[in-house]
């Protein structure tokens, strides 16, 4: 009778603290949270840059920019290709933009643009 009643015991006791696992993990999301939230912040940035030249023909902009931190790219010029043709048409060589870039298929594509005044 002492074994069973002690296995009694010992299995609610297990249950009890099996049942309140979900809660406790529920509630451990401290520095979880944080990183996504540091992932999603750097991904809407929009980084500085100067526009060297417009390759309407090929869609194409040429920037010098500061670092892209949700590319993992520091500062440099390089070429990249625009998503939508008529951001060409709102700047020219000289320019000093803020942008968004994103990596589409292999291809380093300016996904937002605005001119700084």
């Amino acid at each position: 009778m002492k074994t069973q009643l002690h296995t009694l015991i010992a299995a609610i006791a297990f249950a009890a603290s099996a049942a309140s696992l979900p809660a406790l993990a529920a509630n451990d999301h401290g520095s979880h949270g944080s990183h996504g939230a540091k992932a999603a912040d750097a991904a809407t940035e929009m980084t500085d840059g100067e526009i060297r030249k417009v390759d309407k023909e090929n869609g194409k902009l040429t920037i010098k920019h500061a670092e892209i931190k949700s590319l993992d790219m520091p500062g440099m010029t390089m070429v990249f290709q625009v998503k939508d043709k008529a951001m060409l048409d709102k700047v020219q060589a000289g320019d000093k933009v803020k942008f968004k870039a994103a990596n589409e298929s292999g291809k380093f594509t300016v996904t937002e643009l605005e001119a700084v005044k």
